[in-house]
């Protein structure tokens, strides 16, 4: 749940936020399917350096 206001309405809380700064969510957008689809690592190679990064940071996975 966030814990800004975010419009209420269908779809999911990230999808509203970033309708609410469509410059922002734009480049976000473009920036996630670049390392979905550009990226010149293996998948499960991928995967594995999203789950390590995420143990540093401390969040559960």
């Amino acid at each position: 749940m966030a814990r800004i206001d975010i419009p209420e309405g269908e779809g999911l809380e990230r999808s509203r936020l970033w309708y609410m700064q469509p410059d922002v969510g734009k480049g976000i957008g473009m920036a996630g399917n670049a390392l979905y689809t550009k990226v010149s690592l293996d998948t499960r190679v991928r995967e594995v350096a999203r789950m390590r990064i995420a143990q540093i940071n401390d969040c559960h996975i």
